[in-house]
């Protein structure tokens, strides 16, 4: 929602449309107009405005003075009221104030008027022109071309500008939230949807990693088989060992006394044997073991990859989807924006 304590009129009225309002409004009444901010200062340029006003009241630096504080509580009336104020300026001229509102709060005024609205009198001109030090008769010749209208109207041409300009602001208040939204959620899924980019990629990435570390795993099955293929042959080599062995104890026991020596051998021989085929069997309960921990692997990681596809696959469809939401959120934001 917009900050109404900072919100201006410049940020909701499309100024160049406001503009044009506001002389076509002026100029087919013959009266004069400009558009303040809540300070009074002007957000358009003024609508035809009087030589009497521009060129003899205002060029005054007493009458300049002047017209300000008429300015001044003419706002404050209307601020005060909510509603437009009519008012006789110091230099006898008839001006209204028609406040700005949104939600209570006044941001601006559209101030005008500058006719006459009684039968000229030239002696009060001549004493205003006096007092502000001015040239009488040129004062009051300028006052002649000023125009007359009856007070009524010019109430009902500033009721007309109040009402006008503040349907127009609530308009322009949704439009500006309408702007705020729109870019939020643009933003929002412009992020979103080049996060889920990033997170289809990595899903694929990690899908392509566990597909490698699976061939890794079984090239790891496949090398285990190989050592239980060369235990085994080792296994069979301690037999015949143990054979020859038996053998070489046998024959030392023949020879006697001169087969001593052969025979300690022999002995050694047939340790040496039983020893390898003890090892043989602890390598393949190891072996075995490696088998059934790379199976079991093997198998988690097939089902994390299924479950990686399919995340993959979710997040393809939920990509999808932001793109559809992005292009209306392109569409929010460019009707939003759209004068």
């Amino acid at each position: 929602m917009a900050d109404m304590d900072n919100i201006k009129v410049q940020d909701i009225f499309d100024m160049e449309f406001l503009q044009e309002f506001q002389d076509n409004f002026a100029r087919s009444l013959g009266m004069t107009a400009v558009t303040v901010d809540i300070n009074g200062n002007p957000v358009t340029k003024p609508t035809d405005w009087t030589d009497f006003c521009m060129n003899y009241t205002r060029n005054s630096p007493i009458g300049n003075q002047r017209c300000m504080e008429c300015d001044r509580r003419g706002g404050e009336e209307s601020a005060r009221t909510g509603r437009p104020a009519v008012y006789e300026c110091h230099a006898g001229l008839m001006d209204f104030a028609a406040p700005i509102i949104l939600n209570g709060k006044q941001i601006g005024s559209i101030l005008g008027g500058q006719v006459l609205t009684e039968p000229l009198n030239e002696d009060k001109f001549r004493k205003i022109a006096g007092e502000i030090g001015v040239d009488p008769e040129k004062y009051v010749e300028a006052v002649r071309k000023i125009k007359y209208m009856p007070k009524k109207n010019l109430e009902a041409a500033a009721q007309v500008l109040y009402l006008m300009a503040n349907a127009f602001s609530k308009m322009g208040l949704y439009k500006y939230h309408l702007k705020g939204m729109s870019e939020s959620i643009n933003d929002t899924v412009m992020h979103v949807s080049a996060a889920m980019e990033e997170l289809a990629a990595s899903a694929h990435d990690v899908n392509d990693n566990q597909k490698e570390l699976n061939k890794e795993i079984k090239n790891v099955d496949a090398i285990s088989s190989k050592i239980n293929e060369f235990t085994s042959l080792i296994k069979n080599i301690a037999k015949q060992t143990r054979l020859l062995g038996l053998n070489a104890s046998i024959e030392a026991a023949r020879a006697g006394t001169a087969g001593a020596g052969f025979g300690v051998v022999a002995e050694e021989i047939g340790k040496l044997a039983d020893n390898s085929s003890e090892t043989v069997d602890k390598i393949q309960e190891f072996t075995g073991k490696i088998n059934e921990s790379v199976n079991e692997t093997v198998s988690k990681g097939e089902a994390t990859s299924q479950i990686v596809d399919q995340q993959s696959i979710a997040i393809e469809g939920a990509a999808k989807d932001l793109t559809g939401l992005s292009e209306t959120a392109a569409r929010l934001f460019e009707l939003a924006h759209t004068k």
